[in-house]
């Protein structure tokens, strides 16, 4: 993930050429390819919204080990790769580590919030919920955290966009459901009955809340433009959670959880990689400066020194265990 164009690759892309942004076609991911064209358009440049159908969005199994990260990714990276699209945008939390080296990630927008959300009709807390209630997830990460706190829930996978998995609730299918709170902020849905969960009860999956903005790492042109889109301080602290994802093999299903931020000129990471069942739960945190001019070796190091922390208490057996429960 480099921080910074490549300054040996020229393109002929004309100035005047309108900016082709690829994005899913659910309501969520177009709020968010819409977000992006304005902060563009208000940058100079004009844009155009391809709305494209990814396989995660017609396939509606549970996100498990037969269905592999990337799911919601892989079309929409092809439409730079087929040149139907000059900018893709992604929930970062959906992209994979593993960098495509034909593709770059340019630019990481100020993030919004990471907390989650339990949704329900009866604004239940995870402490209030009633013994053995049904809560609707499709994330390990999720389902392991609320298990470690409450093991008597009954954890059931669902599946759908933000508005199929809120119509779910209301037929009764789930007495409460886990949503990340940035997608109903993002589509105004205030009037969704819901409690936040703060960090110390929910922590997120690294890279939530935030949008990624890819293009062909070739298209020189395409990345100067894109770039006036980056927050540092957002791409410093995603930089260290997903490098933390990266290096213990997890991916986007496995039950790791890591949250980075910046305040008051110190970078914060907290990590937590859980078994399964929730029973088992190892945790690390830690801190550093932060120098803006080296962000990137800052973000690294403190996520490298996490890893190291973790994996010698065993993390990365609690990883490949839950994966076999999953096969």
């Amino acid at each position: 993930m480099s921080p910074s164009a490549p300054s040996s690759t020229t393109s002929d892309f004309p100035p005047t050429r309108v900016l082709r942004i690829a994005t899913r076609h659910s309501p969520l991911a177009m709020w968010q390819a819409e977000h992006v064209a304005m902060l563009l358009n208000q940058a100079g440049f004009e844009t155009e919204i391809v709305p494209l159908v990814s396989s995660g969005d017609i396939d509606m199994r549970p996100i498990d080990s037969t269905r592999q990260v990337g799911v919601f990714t892989k079309r929409i990276q092809q439409a730079l790769i087929d040149d139907e699209a000059d900018i893709a945008v992604h929930s970062l939390k959906d992209l994979p580590t593993e960098q495509d080296p034909r593709l770059q990630l340019v630019a990481v927008p100020k993030r919004e919030a990471v907390n989650d959300c339990l949704v329900s009709l009866h604004r239940y807390s995870i402490n209030s919920l009633p013994e053995k209630a049904r809560i609707g997830t499709g994330s390990r990460r999720r389902a392991a955290q609320l298990k470690h706190r409450r093991p008597d829930l009954t954890i059931e996978p669902i599946r759908g966009n933000l508005q199929t998995r809120l119509e779910k609730l209301n037929s009764s299918e789930y007495d409460a459901i886990m949503l990340a709170s940035a997608g109903l902020t993002r589509l105004k849905m205030d009037a969704v009955p819901r409690v936040e969960l703060p960090l110390e009860e929910m922590l997120p999956a690294p890279g939530q809340g935030a949008l990624a903005i890819e293009t062909l790492a070739s298209a020189s042109d395409v990345i100067t433009k894109a770039s006036c889109l980056n927050s540092i301080e957002s791409r410093a602290a995603i930089t260290a959670e997903r490098t933390l994802l990266a290096n213990l093999n997890g991916g986007c299903l496995a039950p790791i959880a890591a949250y980075s931020h910046i305040q008051n000129g110190v970078q914060s990471l907290r990590a937590i990689v859980l078994s399964t069942d929730g029973q088992e739960r190892l945790e690390d945190e830690r801190s550093a400066p932060f120098d803006p001019s080296v962000w990137q070796a800052v973000a690294t190091e403190l996520a490298n020194q996490a890893t190291e922390n973790l994996a010698n208490r065993g993390a990365r057996e609690l990883i490949h265990r839950g994966r076999d429960d999953a096969q």
